[in-house]
């Protein structure tokens, strides 16, 4: 008996440490600043008259819209401009020429006076039109001077009311003016006809589409898109994945886009240096319909096909966008030119299309790939899988041993005075 409570002890202390010790995935990103100015964002929002329907936390999605902009506003880096644009704001009619021009610049692209933008949003009411295409024109030219990171970010709860003039042509046409700018599209309701729509608008421009349903992810979303434009610019290198290890591409650091069918898998290979890390992370897009529960899967595995370590993430439907990563770290090696590692990195999903949707080209994915000088301390976070797991196994394995003969020592005194007694 005291010998299994010993035990027991120890295993408690091993899997603690070996829990403290894991190194959770991280990624990387390449690339340069496009230019010198400061990053450029415009907030372009949906205020036609379906804004008034109460679906969102049980308010309406104009009151969801206010409230997660007065929180962007607050949280906007110094650094970024912001601007705010309306699309059928201010024309309640039935007239549809005029319906369709109805777009306006609530606040200027500029310096962010975060008082003055929020009395702006808090006269918004929901009122006419959505004249997504002309709208979109506009804001780009608002972004038009300046060499800096241009972003718009589009927020909308219906399909455009002003055909023909198409906004999926209208953003080819946008990225096609050679400016830099990335629209970016948020569909507050999750509608088959929506998304197609803002997710050609945003795939034009090499921008994300997401749904989103409640305030809070509203919030978060444009929190984190407006704080993209503050980041690098780094420009995605399209990339074709084989079928098996032996004819993948070989990458360097950088970010590589790519699309995987359903059912299939992607391969690419990486050279990795004694001495060195890899570090990748991986997202996938569903930019149709798909069925829920689905998952990603990263694996780094050797040419021989012994896996190295994974990365995997799984959902329900609740998100369009799932991501996952792994670190890589290859000790150090006592030859001065000692060969490079060649690491098999396989991509695999398992979205499935929904009834009747087109399943050809697959899925978008998104692949950085960083290798970066490893650890050279024994006290890194990510020492060679452990981090400072190393040293907590070994003390928590002494605890666990001296608690185990402490509490065996107790247990025979215990017992020792039960007789005596």
């Amino acid at each position: 008996m005291i010998t299994r409570q010993r035990l027991a002890a120890g295993v408690c202390a091993l899997l603690a440490a070996l829990t403290a010790g894991v190194a959770f995935p991280a990624g990387a990103s390449a690339g340069e600043p496009t230019g010198e100015d400061a990053p450029k964002v415009n907030l372009v929002l949906d205020v036609s008259g379906s804004m008034r329907t109460r679906d969102m936390d049980g308010g309406t999605r104009m009151a969801a819209a206010k409230q997660a902009f007065n929180e962007v506003l607050d949280a906007t880096p110094e650094e970024v401009q912001l601007g705010i644009r309306t699309l059928g704001a201010d024309y309640p009619g039935d007239d549809r020429q005029t319906g369709c021009k109805d777009t306006a610049q609530l606040y200027p692209v500029g310096p962010l006076n975060r008082t003055e933008a929020k009395a702006a949003v808090a006269t918004l009411s929901p009122t006419g039109w959505t004249p997504i295409g002309p709208a979109l024109l506009k804001a780009a030219d608002d972004l038009a001077e300046g060499d800096g990171s241009k972003r718009i970010v589009l927020i909308s709860d219906g399909e455009d009311t002003c055909a023909p003039l198409d906004p999926c042509e209208v953003a080819r046409e946008i990225a096609a003016r050679g400016i830099g700018l990335t629209i970016d599209t948020l569909g507050l309701v999750p509608n088959t006809k929506l998304r197609r729509q803002l997710s050609c608008i945003a795939e034009a421009t090499g921008g994300t589409y997401a749904s989103v349903e409640h305030t809070d992810e509203l919030t978060d979303r444009v929190n984190q898109l407006v704080d993209r434009a503050a980041d690098p610019v780094v420009t995605p290198v399209a990339t074709e994945g084989a079928a098996s290890c032996a004819k993948a591409p070989t990458l360097t650091s950088g970010l590589y886009t790519d699309r995987e069918e359903f059912g299939k898998q992607r391969w690419y290979r990486v050279d990795v240096k004694p001495g060195q890390e890899l570090r990748a992370s991986l997202s996938v897009g569903a930019d149709r319909a798909v069925t829920p529960s689905y998952g990603v899967l990263l694996r780094a595995v050797t040419v021989h096909g012994r896996e190295i370590v994974r990365g995997e993430a799984a959902e329900n439907g609740r998100t369009d966008v799932l991501s996952t990563g792994l670190r890589y770290p290859k000790a150090p090696s006592d030859e001065e030119e000692a060969p490079a590692e060649t690491v098999c990195l396989q991509v695999t999903h398992s979205f499935s299309a929904a009834s009747g949707v087109q399943t050809t080209p697959g899925l978008p994915l998104e692949l950085t790939v960083d290798v970066v000088d490893g650890p050279s301390q024994a006290d890194d976070v990510a020492s060679f899988g452990l981090g400072r797991g190393w040293w907590l196994l070994g003390v928590l394995v002494v605890a666990g041993f001296l608690a185990g003969l402490l509490w065996g020592w107790l247990s025979r005194w215990r017992f020792a005075i039960w007789r005596t007694n």
